[in-house]
């Protein structure tokens, strides 16, 4: 079986370290139990966010925040365009954190992949 490749990310503010499990198609705490689960669409030129999971016992911590700012600084530095299918992205997230609609996925964009 192979290794997967895991990349770890700290956030701008002090917080949790979030790994990037690339076999597993997500972003995760290290103890895996908290994390962003993602689809690759368009020939891995879009990242579609599907999933945020966080346990009752990291709730309340700004948990998924983190894990969306580590998904989202990953599709800035690779050029990669983010659906936000997941409710926590598109309707908390977001709306929060207004910077990152720049990389947010249009049918406008398409035609520019």
């Amino acid at each position: 079986m192979a290794t997967p490749t895991r990349t770890a990310t700290k956030p701008e503010k002090e917080g949790p370290e979030i790994v990037w499990n690339e076999s597993g198609r997500r972003f995760e705490t290290e103890d895996k139990e908290a994390y962003i689960q993602y689809v690759l669409r368009e020939d891995g030129k879009v990242m579609d966010l599907v999933h945020t999971y966080v346990p009752s016992s990291k709730r309340g911590l700004g948990m998924a925040s983190h894990l969306c700012v580590a998904a989202f600084n990953h599709a800035k530095s690779h050029s990669i365009s983010v659906i936000p299918t997941c409710s926590y992205v598109s309707d908390t997230f977001l709306p929060r954190n207004p910077s990152w609609n720049s990389l947010v996925y249009s049918e406008e964009l398409k035609s520019n992949i």
